[in-house]
């Protein structure tokens, strides 16, 4: 019934540029103030708690046998054996996330890492022992499972779940089968976790020495830092080091994606499907054409993105555009700095158009230390919104550096919560786990509204040229950038199924060949330099099996929603904020035409153009009148 996923995860990538407060340059975390460190203590109040009801679900296991061959005898039967798993689901989701987070303080710290890998084992042990429990539903038809709905309302609450069971009849195995698939998720995760232990605790970053003579490790926090510098010969440095020293190790990189695509296989055969893409999005319920529809309306649109890259250049002032120009401040002079008081304060006048409820909980999250805010030593690198705790409340994980991405990240993070905390409020444990899916439209909504608050109140026309400029960043980055992620990910999973190895090497080819496309390199619009090949060795989400594609879908819905409720269309308001309040009642594209957007036609992709075009125009505008 459950695959007991890792976390809500969401990842808006690396974190971004520069300082606003010592405390953002704090690495050691023991002297970070408690007020801006998460408290996990909610979950649980001592590690001793955790491992007592660690090892009270493992010894409840086994009742689950009791169910095992009678989930056809009436409906009390059945819903006593759900009732039982998805109690187990959410005391796990509980323990998972606890150790998880702990270890993701510090993923240095062998002691949360083994708690960590330990409630996976149980976890993988959970599948296995409910491993039953689709195969037996499967052997009943439609009318049974309707006519069990009927003696029992009780079950009304498994309706969604039931019909997803069914319709999946195909791709579901005997009960033997589906141990197997369960006990396989003991290795599953393996590629994941010897990257993300590699990336992040063990790689050895590169050093460089800065114009003014300082010397920097550019781990990923760093370098996310520093290719936003204004220098464009350190901003070169930069690129050429940090991509120069992950190209060293490509081949363990390579080893690593392969076996990953390896395991996108084996459930791709396992489940009978006929490519890893259709196994991946029929989870969901979502049709293959949504992918390949992104995919061709980016690549026919990319006169409007290189658009965007020749303002990019005109506003830069250079001969010649290169990805590592990419990131640098497009405004000289303007340096948006924000505390995260002065973020907080930003973030809750944006969000005032969804209501007094919505400010009323996002103030808690930011009094209540739902939020760990800085980097420190060892600490996981990025961003993203841990919503599975259902009892308690979502968690964010953040390292804020001062910038005005960090704030956005910080909103974007906060749509996140607000999702799983009203998913979480108002439906049933069953049901409150949104759609992977519809994951990031809440995020990029919030992102929307914010650069909209901040564009009301700055007059000065230097920072809103820079604030337009970042709105145009959010696109590049979350339709363009990972759309071509999303293309790169669909290309090395059809060479994998046609049998053709992806060393290091092949994959850089690869990503070469995909980056130079999307970015113009040919045209000479931008030129993609040699060493960007190997940037695909560091990005994490490529091994979490086509998730990438969302962002892009999900911005595209969010820009169409946003828009409306901008609008001061309080139906639209109304029927967003029961959006989030959904969870996964439903299937994710009748989620969002509920909300009031057609995800299975081009509208909200054309209408993501359309104003992106507007922006690139208002931006013209103000350059020509700074010209006169």
């Amino acid at each position: 019934m459950h695959s007991f996923p890792p976390m809500t995860l969401s990842f808006l990538g690396l974190l971004f540029a520069g300082a606003n407060s010592s405390l953002s340059q704090e690495r050691d975390r023991s002297k970070i103030p408690e007020q801006y460190q998460w408290n996990l203590a909610d979950i649980y109040p001592t590690d001793e708690a955790w491992k007592k009801a660690k090892e009270q679900l493992v010894a409840e296991i086994s009742s689950l046998q009791q169910y095992r061959g009678t989930l056809n005898q009436d409906a009390e039967r059945l819903l006593g054996c759900l009732d039982v798993v998805n109690r187990f689901a959410k005391e796990y989701a509980r323990l998972n996330s606890y150790a998880r987070m702990h270890s993701d303080e510090d993923t240095r710290d062998s002691k949360y890492l083994a708690m960590d890998q330990e409630i996976r084992q149980i976890g993988a042990t959970l599948g296995a022992a409910e491993a039953f429990v689709e195969p037996e539903i499967l052997k009943l038809d439609r009318a049974t499972v309707e006519s069990f709905l009927k003696k029992e309302t009780k079950l009304e609450v498994y309706r969604h779940y039931l019909d997803d069971i069914l319709r999946r009849q195909a791709h579901t195995g005997t009960e033997g089968e589906e141990k197997i698939i369960a006990d396989a998720s003991l290795m599953a995760d393996s590629a994941h976790s010897i990257f993300g232990i590699f990336s992040n605790a063990e790689f050895p970053y590169p050093e460089v020495a800065l114009t003014d003579g300082k010397k920097v490790k550019l781990d990923q926090a760093a370098f996310s830092l520093h290719r936003a510098v204004p220098n464009r010969e350190e901003r070169k440095q930069v690129f050429a080091a940090f991509f120069g020293a992950l190209h060293e190790y490509r081949r363990t990189f390579g080893v690593q994606l392969y076996a990953n695509l390896k395991k996108d296989m084996f459930y791709m055969k396992a489940r009978k499907y006929p490519s890893c893409l259709q196994s991946a999005l029929d989870a969901n319920n979502i049709p293959v054409q949504v992918y390949y529809s992104l995919v061709d309306n980016v690549n026919a649109n990319l006169s409007t993105f290189h658009r965007y890259l020749k303002l990019r250049k005109r506003m830069l002032a250079v001969d010649e555009l290169h990805y590592y120009d990419l990131y640098a401040p497009l405004v000289s002079g303007v340096d948006l700095k924000y505390s995260v008081e002065e973020a907080e304060k930003n973030i809750l006048a944006s969000l005032s158009p969804l209501g007094s409820d919505y400010i009323a909980v996002t103030r808690k999250a930011f009094s209540e230390r739902w939020v760990d805010v800085f980097p420190s030593q060892g600490k996981r690198s990025g961003a993203y919104s841990d919503g599975s705790v259902y009892d308690v409340h979502p968690y964010m994980l953040l390292n804020y550096n001062g910038k005005y991405d960090d704030m956005s990240t910080l909103a974007h993070e906060l749509g996140h919560t607000m999702h799983s905390y009203l998913s979480n409020k108002n439906q049933p444990y069953p049901n409150a786990s949104y759609p992977i899916f519809v994951a990031e439209v809440a995020s990029t909504f919030n992102e929307a509204l914010l650069i909209d608050h901040m564009l009301k109140t700055i007059k000065d026309e230097h920072v809103r040229l820079s604030l337009l400029g970042s709105y145009l960043e959010s696109i590049k980055g979350t339709v363009f950038r990972q759309t071509q992620f999303a293309e790169f990910e669909l290309r090395i999973h059809e060479k994998a199924e046609k049998g053709e190895a992806l060393t290091g090497d092949a994959l850089n080819a690869l990503y070469d060949e995909v980056t130079r496309k999307y970015y113009g390199h040919d045209k000479g619009i931008c030129v993609v330099d040699d060493e960007i090949k190997s940037e695909w060795s560091f990005i994490p989400h490529f091994y979490y099996n086509f998730y990438v594609y969302q962002y892009a879908t999900a911005f595209t819905a969010s820009a169409a929603l946003s828009e409306q409720v901008l609008a001061g269309d309080q139906a639209a308001t109304k029927r967003y904020v029961e959006f989030l309040s959904s969870g996964s009642a439903d299937y994710p594209i009748h989620l969002l035409k509920k909300a009031g957007v057609d995800m299975t036609g081009s509208q909200p992709f054309d209408l993501t153009m359309k104003k992106m075009n507007r922006v690139m125009d208002q931006m013209e505008k103000i350059l020509d009148k700074m010209k006169e």
